[in-house]
């Protein structure tokens, strides 16, 4: 107690009482943790900061910070968590640091202080630690926070799949049940902890004794698979809470995905699962498996058990999940762990990811996806976990029925499936459009290393399917480089004459098992090529178990760092000899075209592994503060969605360090649009301005080569007659110097409800919507993700200079880009923006909007 107090009070004075409860969350913040046990909350660690005045006039202000964690509960990182939360809520009061004073032997707190990733200061004076510190959240402290959620998620999960003792409630007597099905195949399997059969209404189960209540085992039950009706879920997880259960499985179905009764139904379960300290999988899902020899946990009613391997699956989907482990079984491709989340009313995919990232036993994760909780978080947590290991996934949803209506091009270009292919390019997972994709890249990367270019070399015994091949690895970035003169001297020693010596190699139908070991040696050295595929058609002179081996034995020769993929197309399937050799499991297809896709995939992914994480660009605190007053003045003048006036969209842009052409807004009088034209300089352009009017262009509202005041004088007629033939009445004018040249970009952001805000870049102008060159990803993006957003565009070779034209400032159109980014994560209120065109410039002279619109609506 002296370490959290200095000392021990019996009685409090009605200051001191007043202090410790009377809270004004302004000046004063205390935060509380919490924990449910045996049906009653009590408190188990509590935070608190108290305003103070500043040292020194000049200094921010500052306040003194204090905890205490009971004792059982230290060292489990509650004080971490309060301090974070509590510095955060300083922050946006305005608080800039942070005391605390410590005893000079509480170790402990002060490893507290430490850790947080905060620039803590410390001293010490009579035995007594002065801590104090930024509550800015610098780059080390959000490193930290993130390391510490995923620790944290990852370990209220492994109870799942790694229990002591499990108990399955629900269980039946009765075959063809899921409660009989769970028991027999946890007994099948050989699980090594106990199992808890309970059901009040049998004395055992698949002979073991069975219980009538989770109370009545006696017993610490780690994991409780629970599959009764409905209606009796709530009821049983309020008493697996009750007796101390750590982690639950709810196979049960009829909540959220069945009616609004069955999600307030669902809610609750959530809410009972979290203030108890419980993890819950579903409800509405099939359940779990850890494959390892040493776990052997089967928790589901699959009637499948996968070969033990290094693949962890996850499936949205418990039919789907089913199919996908008899497929993994029938391709022999091992499992180390499964889940079918269901509902994801509380575990989620996020915490999966965070869990498997360190789990020695998975080296490829595969996700099937139906839909995303969190997606901001999964594009924190994803990008880590894919440096170390391959994420595939399966995301249902392509169709257009997720196209959102919008006004602008930047948000009609974007759609929920545009918003899930730019978080999956961002986090380097790999999108396959099929689970039968999905499995055969998975077959690779679980088997295979990563190559190191996109150079494939080929061994076939016949034409066809090696044309085939070369044709699907063009079509997805791949290349048949020739191979080395060496190389096809050494082939020419043992092929006849009558082969084919490009690459492919075509060794023709009478190739021998020896012939194809010898190439397969020969190519897979040859220094030109990254990978190799080998290709077999059954013909009459050989049979496929000789030419199985034949490849195991050449593979063995093969660099290690060269990745092997096999193609028999045989009804028969593949021999098991291909991977009995040294090399291990050698993936196989039935078809070229699918070892070509897995090849890409698996290049493409190791190129974004290669790629640095890149930087984020952020605005400096005058650009934020100039940005902020804006945008606060023009949400209190308009409280639902609106378009910005154009002159304060300009002087939001230059705040954000991007460029836009000299423009003002003048009125209807034509000689004072005259006299602010010559202010601007010529020549200049004309733009309508009027309610609801966002394509100009559609109705003739752009009137470009204004050299004259005489011009600007006509063109301000000319807009007012256009403007009301389309039956809008023009408000004003909008002048602009007119730009010269470039190229017309488009840089732009909408706002998904589910993904959050989405920028768009690309090549503009008015064919935009027809050409669609652009890529998409999700803020923050990072000048590496700018650079290749950029790369990746059809058109991209025309900023290197196309056909005489100079190249193009890509350095300021990437600036453009990150700065736009920059602009968001500090504007939440934004809803689309759109510079388009952008006129990238000639090398070294910079990127101009020249046309800009900006929607901003309530948070």
């Amino acid at each position: 107690m002296r370490h959290r107090v200095f000392g021990v009070k019996t009685q409090l004075s009605e200051n001191e009482l007043t202090y410790l409860t009377e809270l004004d969350f302004v000046k004063h913040v205390g935060l509380a943790a919490m924990l449910r046990e045996h049906g009653e909350e009590r408190m188990i660690g509590v935070g608190r900061y108290h305003r103070i005045h500043a040292a020194a006039a000049d200094a921010g202000a500052a306040a003194e910070v204090a905890f205490a964690v009971v004792d059982e509960h230290q060292g489990r990182g509650i004080g971490t968590v309060l301090l974070e939360h509590l510095a955060r809520a300083a922050r946006e009061q305005g608080i800039e640091q942070l005391h605390a004073e410590v005893m000079g032997d509480n170790a402990q707190m002060m490893r507290v202080f430490a850790e947080s990733g905060f620039a803590v200061h410390s001293s010490m004076e009579s035995a007594v630690y002065h801590v104090a510190f930024p509550t800015s959240a610098t780059e080390a402290f959000v490193r930290a926070s993130e390391a510490r959620e995923r620790h944290a998620a990852a370990e209220s999960v492994r109870t799942f799949f790694e229990p002591a003792s499990v108990a399955v409630i629900g269980a039946s007597r009765r075959e063809g049940t899921i409660g009989n099905a769970i028991v027999a195949n946890l007994k099948r399997t050989g699980f090594g902890g106990p199992i808890f059969p309970v059901n009040p209404a049998a004395a055992e189960v698949e002979g073991l004794p069975c219980f009538a209540s989770i109370a009545a085992t006696k017993a610490k039950i780690d994991l409780a698979v629970i599959a009764v009706p409905a209606a009796a879920v709530e009821e049983v997880v309020l008493e697996c809470a009750h007796a101390g259960v750590r982690s639950v499985i709810v196979i049960s179905s009829g909540f959220a995905e069945a009616s609004p009764a069955g999600r307030e139904a669902q809610n609750r379960l959530r809410r009972v699962v979290r203030t108890s300290g419980m993890r819950m999988v579903g409800p509405n899902c099939m359940g779990l498996l850890n494959a390892a020899p040493a776990v052997r946990l089967n928790a589901t009613f699959a009637p499948t058990w996968p070969p033990s391997g290094n693949v962890s699956m996850l499936s949205q989907s418990g039919a789907l999940g089913i199919a996908m482990l008899d497929h993994a079984a029938h391709r022999d491709i091992g499992i180390a762990k499964f889940i079918s989340v269901g509902n994801k009313a509380d575990v989620s995919g996020n915490d999966l990811l965070s869990y498997w990232a360190d789990d020695p036993e998975t080296d490829v994760i595969a996700l099937y996806l139906e839909s995303f909780g969190n997606p901001r978080k999964f594009a924190r947590i994803a990008p880590e976990v894919a440096r170390k290991k391959p994420i595939v996934a399966v995301k249902s949803g392509r169709s257009a029925a997720g196209t959102r209506a919008a006004a602008s091009h930047s948000a009609s270009l974007a759609s929920l499936d545009v918003g899930v292919d730019a978080l999956f390019a961002q986090a380097g997972v790999i999108r396959t459009n099929t689970l039968e994709e999905l499995f055969d890249v998975v077959a690779l990367l679980s088997a295979q290393p990563l190559p190191r270019g996109p150079r494939v070399g080929v061994v076939t015994n016949a034409g066809g399917p090696g044309i085939l091949l070369a044709d699907a690895c063009e079509a997805h970035g791949l290349s048949l480089p020739e191979l080395a003169p060496e190389t096809v001297e050494r082939l020419r020693r043992f092929l006849p004459a009558q082969a084919g010596y490009g690459n492919p190699i075509d060794m023709i139908a009478s190739a021998t098992p020896e012939q194809f070991a010898l190439a397969i040696e020969a190519v897979g050295s040859d220094a030109n090529v990254d990978a190799l595929v080998v290709i077999y058609i059954p013909p009459m002179v050989t049979r496929p178990e000789e030419i199985a081996a034949a490849i195991a034995r050449g593979a063995a020769t093969v660099p290690s760092h060269k990745p092997i993929a096999t193609v028999f197309m045989s009804s028969k399937g593949t021999p098991a000899a291909l991977s009995g050799g040294a090399r291990g499991k050698i993936p196989s297809y039935t078809f070229p075209e699918n070892a070509a896709l897995a090849l890409a995939a698996a290049t493409r992914y190791a190129s974004w592994r290669r790629r640095p994480p890149g930087n984020v660009v952020t605005l400096d605190r005058e650009a934020v503060v100039g940005i902020r007053t804006i945008v606060d003045r023009l949400s209190a003048e308009e409280r639902s969605p609106s378009w910005v006036p154009a002159e304060d969209v300009g002087r939001i842009l230059a705040l954000a360090g991007v460029r836009m052409a000299e423009q003002r807004t003048t009125t209807l009088v034509p000689d004072e649009a005259a006299r602010v034209a010559t202010a601007i300089g010529y020549p200049v352009v004309a733009k309508a301005v009027a309610r609801g009017l966002v394509h100009k262009s559609d109705i003739g509202g752009v009137i470009l080569d204004l050299g004259s005041a005489d011009d600007v004088r006509a063109a301000v007629r000319t807009l007012g007659e256009r403007a009301a033939a389309a039956g809008h009445e023009l408000e004003g004018v909008l002048l602009q110097r007119q730009i010269e040249g470039g190229i017309e970009a488009i840089v732009g952001v909408t706002t998904d409800p589910s993904m959050g805000p989405i920028l768009v870049a690309g090549f503009g102008g008015i064919q935009v919507e027809l050409l669609r060159d652009v890529a998409f990803r999700l803020t923050p993006v990072s000048d590496s993700d700018a650079a290749e957003m950029v790369e990746g565009l059809r058109a991209a070779k025309l900023l290197d200079g196309f056909r005489g034209a100079p190249p193009a400032d890509r350095a300021a159109l990437l600036t453009t880009i990150t700065r736009v980014s920059a602009l968001v994560e500090i504007m939440p209120e934004l809803l689309e923006l759109e510079l388009n065109p952008l006129k990238v410039l000639a090398r070294g002279e910079g990127a101009t909007a020249v046309d800009a619109r900006m929607r901003i609506g309530p948070v």
